[in-house]
């Protein structure tokens, strides 16, 4: 794993004037050379100090993008949406809360501020966006993506007493409270898993409404192609399964 760093910085506060604890951002590409300039020059700077773009083998302009939009990028050989994450995760060492949304342009980088804030409130450790509750773009989301999200959330519901109705990307997560939870899904059962493993370790959890939006450039890897939705389904499927089966430390 190569870590980029950015040719625009970031401005940060130094360590003693800061008032709250470090953010860090993660952004999972696959070749999302159109739109992550834009993504992360909507990131609000005063609530993110460092802005990961965690790439999983792009073959296009992704990584020289977002290097010139100012953000440090990470690269990960292999490829998996999960081992992205995971990429930025540990690129994120230093920080006390790491905040994940993707790079497509469909996420909206303003509401990162509503997400932390009950996080830096003390009040929780997990913050999960929820597009199935807030407004979404026409087209933003397909019926099968909607209707997965909530059957997904009942069956999690049976299981913890934990409300989701979305396997939704844009997330915030202390990184103590995630390192703890030994994230294994390493493809596109990293989100449900995240979820799973949360509500199994009794992290104090939280669903908001957000705003999504049709992707802004390119093909999605998951609902873009009939093999691209079967695959995805078939990891979520697997990664339920396997985390919902496994015994209780």
């Amino acid at each position: 794993m190569a870590t980029l760093e950015a040719g625009v910085p970031i401005a940060q506060s130094p360590p003693c004037l800061r008032t709250r604890p470090r953010v860090s951002l993660v952004i999972p590409t696959l070749n999302e050379e159109h739109t992550v300039a834009d993504v992360i020059g909507a990131v609000p700077r005063g609530m993110v100090d460092d802005i990961i773009v965690a790439d999983s083998g792009s073959t296009d302009r992704t990584a020289e993008r977002a290097l010139a939009a100012g953000a440090r990028v990470v690269l990960e050989d292999r490829r998996g949406y999960g081992r992205a994450c995971n990429a930025g995760v540990q690129a994120a060492a230093d920080s006390a809360i790491v905040v994940f949304l993707d790079g497509d342009g469909s996420d909206c980088p303003e509401l990162i501020s509503s997400l932390l804030q009950p996080i830096l409130a003390g009040d929780y450790d997990f913050v999960i966006g929820s597009r199935v509750r807030g407004k979404r773009e026409p087209g933003s989301m397909s019926a099968h993506q909607v209707l997965a999200g909530r059957l997904v959330g009942a069956m999690l519901r049976i299981l913890y007493g934990v409300r989701y109705t979305d396997m939704c990307p844009f997330r915030a997560i202390r990184r103590d409270a995630l390192v703890r939870l030994g994230m294994r899904e390493m493809t596109y059962g990293w989100n449900l898993g995240m979820q799973m493993r949360a509500a199994r370790a009794g992290l104090r959890i939280l669903e908001l409404p957000v705003a999504h939006r049709r992707r802004a450039g390119g093909t999605s890897k998951v609902s873009g192609s009939l093999i691209g939705t079967l695959r995805a389904s078939i990891r979520i499927g697997l990664t339920l399964a396997r985390v919902a089966l496994k015994p209780k430390s």
